[in-house]
């Protein structure tokens, strides 16, 4: 038996535990029976039925009201000491019981100190009630001296191994608690880390697609409304390129909430031909010079997508801050990579100090798919930006088309 301690103590009345106690209460009970049945005078089988009922009546106490886990089975384990002594001093076949009470004082003594304690209180009450009985003599000093300690020997020992034993295995029931509890939190923890990836992913689809659309509607309606009186041919164009765009970023929006799985525009594996409409739209909306160099190189989707939010994100940098008089753009296959570089030759900007969701985004979503971004500019001197994502390149790659927009 084990003494009960921490969680132990909470699952005191396991079923293994009292399968264990209701075998040592049958061997208890058996053996009183029979030593008072076979006992003689009647006076003493009078008081070892009374020192056996203190016993069962303090233990019915303790089933019935458990009360303190400290104090109460404490109280009981003074009682059986105080019926050993008794029972001891009344026969010497009373002294036998003590050696199977030995499993109740590591049962209910909770600590392996407080059941050692009541052991050794136990062993010197039935001893003390032996001498009272024979007195000092060799059949007390030699038979009953030393048997008893025996007893108490071996019982020590089987009481500190089985609590060692149980308290090994209260440790990894814990342990295995602390690991379900910490999968737990790692599990909330990703399911955290893959909602807030997912709301980035979104912001950058967002502002990548719809909020530099919705950007480019509000530019070209206020050109309109300021042309439509002096140039309405200008205005027409415009108001076009409005519902042009405006088309764009309502398929846009049914891709990003999965109502339509569109290809991100081109032919399937090539990037080139929806860059060339980009830039055919951006060159006639703002009137900037656009040269591109445009190799027809085949990469997956999600490079293919990158590809083309890096684009538009540049372009619309170039709108808003450049202040350009012409932009270059050049696609190219190399060797397991494909490169993209946007160039303008407006005020430039310094990019360490760069604030903006922008430049993060590109950088973030390059990373995701093994690619990185370079940008180079300094306040006068036009920007230069650079993205190399990893991509097989395949047959046709090489055929570079050359073509200027204004």
């Amino acid at each position: 038996m084990t003494a009960l301690a921490g969680p132990a103590a909470d699952a005191f009345w396991s079923a293994s535990l009292r399968r264990w106690n209701a075998v040592c209460w049958v061997l208890f009970a058996a053996m009183a029976v029979g030593l008072v049945t076979m006992d003689g005078p009647a006076g003493s089988r009078t008081w070892a039925l009374a020192l056996f009922g203190c016993v069962v009546l303090s233990y019915a106490l303790l089933l019935r009201f458990p009360g303190n886990p400290v104090v109460r089975p404490r109280v009981y384990l003074a009682v059986l000491v105080g019926a050993l002594g008794g029972l001891a001093s009344l026969g010497g076949s009373y002294a036998a019981l003590f050696m199977v009470t030995l499993p109740h004082y590591w049962m209910f003594g909770r600590t392996p100190r407080v059941s050692m304690t009541f052991l050794g209180a136990a062993t010197v009450a039935t001893l003390a009630g032996s001498w009272t009985r024979q007195g000092w003599s060799l059949e007390f000093l030699g038979e009953t001296v030393v048997s008893t300690l025996i007893v108490v020997a071996v019982g020590v020992l089987i009481g500190l191994w089985a609590h060692a034993v149980v308290e090994q295995s209260s440790e990894r029931a814990a342990l295995i608690v602390e690991l379900r509890r910490t999968q737990e939190e790692l599990s909330e923890a990703h399911q955290r880390q893959g909602a807030a990836d997912e709301r980035e992913r979104m912001a950058r689809d967002i502002h990548d697609t719809l909020a530099q659309g919705l950007a480019s509607i509000v530019v070209l309606a206020e050109a309109a409304r300021a042309q439509l009186a002096g140039d309405p041919g200008r205005s027409a164009q415009q108001l076009r390129s409005i519902e042009s765009t405006a088309r764009e970023n309502l398929a846009e929006a049914r891709e990003l909430v999965g109502s339509a799985q569109r290809d991100a525009g081109g032919p399937a594996g090539t990037v080139a031909g929806t860059l060339r409409r980009i830039l055919g739209r951006f060159a006639e909306d703002t009137g900037v010079a656009v040269t591109a160099e445009l190799a027809e190189v085949r990469c997956d989707q999600q490079t293919r997508i990158a590809l083309l939010r890096c684009t538009q994100e540049s372009l619309a940098n170039v709108r808003k801050h450049a202040r350009a008089a012409a932009v270059g753009v050049v696609l190219a296959g190399r060797p397991g990579a494909v490169e993209l570089e946007v160039t303008d030759d407006g005020t430039g900007f310094d990019p360490e100090a760069a604030a903006g969701f922008g430049l993060d985004g590109m950088r973030k979503r390059l990373a995701e798919l093994g690619g990185r971004l370079t940008v180079t500019s300094s306040p006068g001197d036009g920007t230069r930006v650079l993205a190399v994502l990893p991509a097989p390149v395949r047959a046709g790659d090489d055929d570079t088309e050359s073509e200027g927009a204004r």
